[in-house]
């Protein structure tokens, strides 16, 4: 599982090279926002040819409605990227439709079926947030939900999305809790927005904590220095680790209890499941 997510624009070769050695472990290359529509054709090229041979590698591609959707998939896909990143998603029909596109492709060009997954960005629209129920069962290609709040404060006429301590303003934290929301119904990973202000140490910090807190797996970062602290914050502590330990211990020697009392408290069979989730998630960061 993901913690950090990198976006390198992909039309700078100076960028690409370096990202591999940043610690980020996914990187995504930026065919839309970071690159302006007069440079794609050679930044596709770039794209691919990065692509090559490269492990845990995403492409975000324009949106669907939007005429370079298509040559960007036509451009990336025989490099087998490891996913897709859907932006400006309308509903879990565009979702479907990429990977339908997808299903072409990989067949097309030898790729192994099922290989090719999608994260969306599923907030970027206002019409988007009151259809997100839509995303549970849609496709087996989904692997995460994302949210961002850039496209939808323009959208909404809003002139911030924070307040001045930084937080979230009513719309926004709405919608990002609508994509957590969204992404448990559907059994994928939940991945927090990123944060803008990539000088701001501490205030990342602080955020990508509380992302960890609110049940996200992981973060977009828009700078290479942001990747460290992201993974820091989403790896489980040793003190999570020994509590869930002792909670996976306790029901085993328990086998037909409901409820076990653990430090002075109850507790019950979905602290269970959360102390199974928390330990495999360990497990494969230690594996990483």
């Amino acid at each position: 599982m993901n913690r950090s997510f990198l976006f390198v624009p992909a039309d700078s070769e100076r960028k690409m090279k370096k990202a591999g050695d940043t610690g980020a472990d996914a990187l995504i290359l930026d065919l839309e926002d970071a690159v302006v529509p007069e440079v794609r054709a050679d930044a596709r090229l770039m794209a691919s040819e990065y692509l090559q041979g490269k492990q845990n590698v995403w492409v975000r591609i324009n949106p669907l409605d939007n005429e370079d959707a298509a040559a960007d998939l036509e451009a990336v896909m025989p490099a087998a990227p490891a996913g897709i990143v859907l932006p400006k998603a309308r509903s879990a029909a565009d979702a479907i439709a990429l990977a339908r596109r997808i299903d072409e492709l990989e067949q097309r060009h030898g790729i192994e079926q099922g290989q090719t997954r999608i994260i969306v960005l599923c907030t970027e629209r206002p019409e988007a947030l009151f259809t997100l129920h839509g995303y549970a069962g849609s496709t087996e290609r989904l692997y995460g939900l994302s949210w961002g709040a850039e496209d939808l404060s323009v959208a909404v006429g809003a002139s911030a999305n924070r307040d001045e301590r930084g937080n979230w303003l009513p719309t926004f934290e709405m919608a990002r809790s609508l994509c957590l929301l969204a992404a448990a119904a559907a059994e994928v990973t939940a991945i927090d927005t990123v944060f803008t202000d990539f000088r701001d140490h501490e205030g990342l910090l602080r955020y990508a904590a509380n992302a960890h807190r609110d049940g996200f797996s992981g973060m977009l970062a828009i700078h290479p220095a942001q990747v460290d602290a992201i993974n820091t914050a989403f790896e489980p502590s040793t003190a999570e680790i020994e509590r869930a330990e002792r909670i996976v211990e306790l029901f085993e020697a328990n086998p037909g209890a409901g409820t076990i009392g653990l430090d002075g408290k109850m507790i019950d069979r979905p602290h269970l499941v959360q102390a199974q989730r928390l330990l495999q998630r360990a497990k494969h960061i230690r594996n990483r």
